[in-house]
Order: structure tokens, then sequence, then C-alpha cells
């Protein structure tokens, strides 16, 4: 066996190694910002005033997105350091008196349950239309909280009163045109 085979071979010089890493590495680098260029807005946003606090200066939206914004309203309705029920409390009063709405149409009390499943809901447009800060009781914009919460609250009631037998509401035209289109 020859004696060149049987040596090792030669470690390479590791600041050599580090050279070429650092280079490699500066090669890649300049590919991927090549590849992914930070976008550039073409409308302005925002722009300065004369104190340097940005000022929005269209109402088009950004080009690009960068977060979701929280709902107005959609902060703490407590401070920081109160128990986080205590942060929540308008959400909490909303699914409570919706959670013993239920409660009490499982133990068949079906239009008192029912009644105060809607009771809950315009509790809600209430407290969404009162208070700045709901926590999570904020989903949309004020006005279509409210809207959708009162809307879905009364509907509820209503139906509530109106159901059979002995409805504690009757409207007369309702009758009339159900009878009207079931007989025809």
């Amino acid at each position: 066996m020859p004696a060149d085979s049987a040596r090792k071979p030669e470690t390479p010089d590791p600041a050599e190694n580090v050279e070429e890493h650092t280079a490699n590495t500066a090669n890649a680098r300049s590919a991927h910002d090549e590849a992914f260029e930070e976008p550039v807005a073409r409308d302005p946003v925002s722009a300065p005033d004369a104190e340097g606090v940005p000022r929005r200066s269209t109402r088009r939206f950004p080009l690009f997105t960068r977060d979701t914004a929280r709902p107005e309203g959609g902060g703490r309705a407590a401070p920081r350091d109160a128990p986080a029920p205590a942060r929540q409390w308008p959400m909490l009063v909303v699914l409570g008196l919706v959670a013993l709405g239920l409660l009490l149409t499982a133990f068949d009390v079906f239009r008192i349950g029912t009644i105060l499943i809607g009771a809950g809901l315009l509790t809600g447009a209430v407290l969404r239309w009162l208070r700045l800060n709901v926590g999570m009781l904020a989903v949309r914009s004020r006005f279509t909280d409210v809207a959708t919460y009162g809307v879905l609250g009364v509907t509820i009631v209503l139906l509530a009163l109106m159901a059979q037998p002995r409805p504690w509401l009757q409207i007369p035209f309702l009758g009339d045109t159900l009878h009207f289109t079931v007989s025809n």
C-alpha cells in the first residue's frame, strides 16, 4: 500500500472557512434582498404636520396592510391590573343572560327563556352604544354592532312573545296573512 493513501487529509484552516462563509452569506443576502424587496407605497397614507405628527392626508386605505386593527371600543373594559373576568365584564353580562335564557328554555320555560336571550342581546346593544370600551363585545364598528345586536334581540323577543300556544302578543295582520297564505 502506498504511503500517500495512508495519510489523513489535511484539515482546512478555520480562518479560511470563516471568510468563505461570510462571502457566501453576503451573496445569499443580496440575492434574498433582490428577490424580496420592501414594498413601496405609491399613495401617501399620512403626512407629518408642522409638529412632525403624522396626519392622514387621504381617505384611501394604504396599499399594504401590516396589521389588523382592533375594532373601535375593543379595549379593556377595566384597568390592566383588574382580573381577567373584570376586564371583559360587558361580554360576561351578555353571555350570562343568554346562558340563563338557554337554561330556562331547557327546563321547559320556553317563553321566558327566549325573552331572556333577546334581552341579553338588547343589553349588548345598549352597552355597545353607551360604553366607550366594551372589550370583546366590540366586533365591528359601533354602528354595525348596535344594529346587529338590536335587530337580533328585538326579533327574538317578538318571536317569543308571538309563539304559540296562547301568544302574549297578537299582531292582527300577521294572523290574517298566515290564514290567507294557508287557505289559498
